[in-house]
């Protein structure tokens, strides 16, 4: 059996903002997973726009979705339509967090 989306979203929850300290997952930063045999391709949102480590989250999404046993290949694509608000974080984490 190949790789599953589960397999790659359980995979992207090592992934943290270092400022929220969650991971990109829990935050609802992941907006899509697409997979083509061995090849998955990430569309995936940050916080804001101007987040200042947009380029090591990336890069640890790739490493990391690059690790998963069954992956040959990995894109990571950013998008900001529709901009990430806190309403896609899950509404339990939302609550602890006071939002």
């Amino acid at each position: 059996m190949g790789v599953t989306e589960k397999d790659v979203q359980n995979a992207l929850k090592a992934v943290k903002d270092p400022e929220l300290n969650l991971d990109v997952v829990v935050l609802g930063l992941i907006y899509d997973v697409e997979i083509t045999e061995g090849d998955v391709h990430v569309v995936m949102s940050l916080t804001s726009p101007m987040c200042p480590v947009a380029e090591q989250l990336v890069s640890e999404a790739q490493a990391t979705v690059l690790a998963v046993e069954g992956v040959t290949g990995c894109e990571v694509d950013l998008t900001f339509d529709p901009p990430w608000t806190p309403e896609r974080i899950s509404p339990l984490i939302r609550s602890s967090l006071g939002l």
